[in-house]
C-alpha cells in the first residue's frame, strides 16, 4: 500500500494552511478554508472520499468550512471537547484515535490558545520508520507559540499557563524528529515571530523557537502576555461564526454592478468604497473617500481589522474576475455586507464625470533631497510593526504600527508634508488613504518603502525603545 499522503492548502491572504490526509481511498482535512471546493476537487481527482474533518480550535482570525463540507461529503466534524460548537461533531480528548487506511491520527489536549485546542499526531502504519507528524494548528507555529488571549474566561496569563504545560508536558515529549505542520506561517495575527518556513520539527523548534527557549513557566507567561499586541476585534465575531457553523458560500450571490451616481448615494449613507487595485493604480486616481486595501497583499485580514465586519463595503477592482475574487476573500474573514461594485470601475467614476483624488509617490532620493532643503517642512511616518521598527528607522521618523493609525492620527503635524512608509509599500498605501480620510492633504507615499531606503545606503538609526 502507498505511504500516507499529506498534501497542504496555503492561502497567502490570511497566512493559513490547511491540510488533506489520505490514505486507501479515505480522506480528512484539518482546519479548512471557508471556500471547500479545492479539497472536494483534490479528492475527487485521486478518487478520495473525505470522511473526516478535524478543527485544532474555533479559528478567529478567518471563517471556516467545515460545515460547508460536511454538509457535502457526510464527514464527521471532531473538535476538541468543550468547544461549545453547536453543529453536530465529536468532541475528542486525549488518546481519542481514528484510524484509516494505513494512517491513525490520534488527538493531543492542548489548550492555550484556546480552550479547546487540539494538536493531532499522524503515524504511517504501512511504514513504520516515517517519523511521525503533528498538526499543531495555533498551539506551535514554526518560530512562535499561539496568542494566548482568546478566551473570555481565562486571563492571558492563565491561558499561556496552559500553553506552557501542553507544549512541555504533549509536543516536547514528542521524538525530535517528528515533523509539524501549523495552522498558520508567517504574515498571521495569531503569533508575533512566525517563519515563513511552511514545516520544521519538534527537535528544530526545541532549538531556536523563541517561546521554547524559556527556562520557566513564569517566564514563558511574561514572553508571552507583556506587551501583547491588541486582538483584533473581529477575532470574537469570527470565533463565533466557526463555533454555529457559516453559511455555504454558494449562498453568497454575485455582486451587482453601481453606477457611479448610486456609489455616490451609498458613499453619503456611510458606505465604504474599497479600492483593491495596486497601489500605484489607486495613487493616480481613484474616488475620494477610498479605503485601499490591494488584493495582491493580506488583503481580507486588513479589511477585517480596519474596517470590521458589518460595515457596508463597495468593491472597486480592475475587471469582474478581480471583484469576485475580492468579494470571496472578505467572505473568508466574515464580511458579506458588499452591496456590489463600481461598474467599469475609475473609468465609470470618470465618464460621470465625478472628481477624482490622488496620492503623490516619491522616492528615497526625492526625500532625501527634500530633508536636506526643507527639514522644518517634512514628517515621516513609519506605519511598520514594533518588530520591525527595532531593526532600524528612518532618523527622525514617528511610529505608528498601521492597526492602530485611525486613532491616533491626532498624534501627527497636519502642518508638515507627511511622507508614509512602511517595508515595501503595502501597508504604506493603506495608510495613505487611511490619512486622506483623516483630512490629512499634503501626503506621500515612499516608493519602495524602508527596503528601498536601505537599498540605497541611507543611514538608519535603532530607536531607544519601540512602543506597540
Amino acid at each position: 500500500m502507498e505511504p500516507v499522503h499529506v498534501e497542504r492548502f496555503y492561502l497567502g491572504c490570511l497566512a493559513h494552511a490547511s491540510y488533506m490526509i489520505a490514505s486507501g481511498e479515505v480522506a480528512a482535512v484539518v482546519d479548512p478554508q471557508r471556500d471547500v471546493d479545492i479539497y472536494l476537487e483534490a479528492a475527487a481527482g485521486r478518487n478520495w472520499r473525505i470522511e473526516h474533518i478535524i478543527e485544532t480550535h474555533l479559528h478567529a482570525d478567518f471563517v471556516s468550512g467545515h460545515r460547508e463540507l460536511a454538509d457535502r461529503t457526510g464527514a464527521q466534524i471532531y473538535l476538541g471537547a468543550g468547544s461549545g460548537a453547536e453543529f453536530p461533531h465529536v468532541a475528542v480528548r486525549d488518546g481519542d484515535e481514528i484510524r484509516f487506511g494505513q494512517c491513525s491520527l490520534r488527538f493531543l489536549e492542548t489548550p492555550g490558545h484556546t480552550l479547546e485546542s487540539i494538536c493531532v499526531l499522524m503515524k504511517d502504519r504501512g511504514v513504520p520508520d516515517r517519523p511521525a507528524v503533528v498538526f499543531t494548528g495555533d498551539t506551535l507555529f514554526v518560530g512562535d507559540v499561539g496568542r494566548p488571549d482568546l478566551s473570555p474566561t481565562h486571563t492571558p496569563q492563565q491561558l499561556a499557563a496552559l500553553l506552557y504545560r501542553s507544549i512541555h508536558g504533549k509536543l516536547l515529549t514528542l521524538p525530535d524528529d517528528t515533523e509539524i505542520f501549523p495552522a498558520h506561517g508567517a504574515g498571521s495575527l495569531c503569533g508575533r515571530q512566525m517563519s515563513a518556513e511552511s514545516s520544521s520539527t519538534i527537535g528544530r523548534q526545541r532549538q531556536s523557537n523563541y517561546a521554547l527557549l524559556a527556562r520557566s513557566s513564569e517566564e514563558f507567561i511574561h514572553l508571552l502576555t507583556d506587551n501583547l499586541p491588541a486582538r483584533p476585534e473581529y477575532f470574537a465575531r469570527d470565533a463565533d461564526l466557526n463555533r454555529r457553523g457559516a453559511a455555504a458560500l454558494s449562498e453568497l450571490q454575485a455582486l451587482p454592478a453601481l453606477a457611479a451616481p448610486e456609489v455616490l448615494r451609498l458613499q453619503t449613507e456611510g458606505a465604504i468604497v474599497l479600492d483593491t487595485r495596486p497601489a500605484m493604480q489607486f495613487a493616480v486616481a481613484h474616488v475620494p473617500g477610498s479605503m485601499h486595501i490591494a488584493l495582491t497583499g493580506q488583503y481580507a485580514s486588513w479589511a477585517a481589522r480596519l474596517l470590521g465586519l458589518d460595515t457596508p463595503l463597495i468593491i472597486v477592482g480592475e475587471d469582474p474576475g478581480h471583484v469576485r475574487e475580492s468579494q470571496m476573500r472578505l467572505a473568508r474573514v466574515g464580511i458579506e455586507n458588499v452591496p456590489g461594485y463600481l461598474a467599469d470601475g475609475i473609468a465609470g467614476w470618470i465618464q460621470s464625470g465625478f472628481d477624482l483624488d490622488y496620492i503623490p509617490q516619491i522616492t528615497v532620493q526625492d526625500l532625501v533631497e527634500m530633508r536636506n532643503e526643507e527639514p522644518e517642512r517634512i514628517a515621516v511616518l513609519d506605519v511598520r510593526e514594533p518588530g520591525e521598527v527595532a531593526g532600524g528607522v528612518i532618523e527622525g521618523s514617528v511610529s505608528i504600527p498601521l492597526g492602530k493609525l485611525a486613532s491616533r492620527v491626532d498624534e501627527l503635524d497636519r502642518e508638515k508634508l507627511l511622507v508614509v512608509h512602511c517595508k515595501g509599500g503595502y501597508r504604506s498605501s493603506i495608510a495613505t488613504s487611511i490619512l486622506r480620510r483623516a483630512g490629512f492633504r499634503d501626503l506621500a507615499n515612499l516608493t519602495g518603502g524602508f527596503d528601498a531606503w536601505k537599498t540605497a545606503g541611507q543611514p538608519s538609526s535603532v530607536p531607544s525603545s519601540v512602543g506597540a
